[in-house]
């Protein structure tokens, strides 16, 4: 499975604070954006994927949200979801409406929020054996390493990820990685990301 990692400093973290204007609520249309990246193909969605976001804005940092629809088109949160901006900010609206304190809540098979820093979380994802890259343009090309079958990416929003949380997660093994010679949008990063993971693997099975 891949898992893929959306990392926001100043993402809210209350479901009240995400209205019509979602550049307001920290750069949620952001985070929406990379959700339907990450998880939407055409007709269908990739049951191979698993999303995470890291909202450390306003007014109680750090959230977690977790998004493992698998097959069933989000199924169990109000019917289907269309693949647009304000439906998938309606999910983490009320992902985060859903939230109690000290544990781990599911608003639906798959869709689960608790309050978890990216240190904990990479800490958890590295002790089950999952390789962990970092976006970074100076990172290693894409093109000329192996990806492991489990990988985690982690994507930083505009700002990318701050000095302060580089140095919170140095202790975790990492691996700095590049999807080429600019710095792109985030949700733009993720689809290059499956691009080269989908094609790698077509070519394999067709040997």
């Amino acid at each position: 499975m891949r898992e893929l990692i959306y990392y926001s400093e100043r993402g809210v973290t209350a479901g009240n604070l995400i209205g019509e204007d979602l550049m307001k609520a920290g750069r949620i249309d952001i985070a929406c954006q990379f959700i339907i990246q990450s998880l939407f193909v055409s007709e269908h969605m990739r049951q191979d994927v698993k999303v995470h976001l890291v909202l450390n804005g306003p007014p109680d940092a750090p959230k977690h949200l977790e998004l493992c629809p698998g097959n069933n088109n989000l199924e169990g949160v109000e019917g289907k979801i269309d693949i647009s901006k304000k439906d998938v900010a309606g999910l983490i609206k009320r992902m985060l409406y859903k939230y109690k304190k000290g544990e781990k809540i599911e608003l639906a098979k798959g869709y689960a929020v608790e309050k978890k820093s990216l240190p904990n979380l990479l800490e958890e994802l590295s002790s089950q054996g999952k390789e962990i890259y970092i976006l970074d343009k100076k990172g290693e090309d894409i093109r000329s390493i192996i990806i492991s079958d489990n990988p985690v990416f982690i994507v930083g929003d505009q700002e990318g990820l701050s000095k302060q949380e580089l140095k919170r997660i140095k202790h975790i093994p990492q691996k700095k990685i590049s999807v080429g010679p600019y710095m792109l949008f985030a949700s733009q990063v993720v689809t290059l990301i499956h691009n080269e993971i989908d094609r790698k693997e077509s070519k394999h099975n067709n040997t």
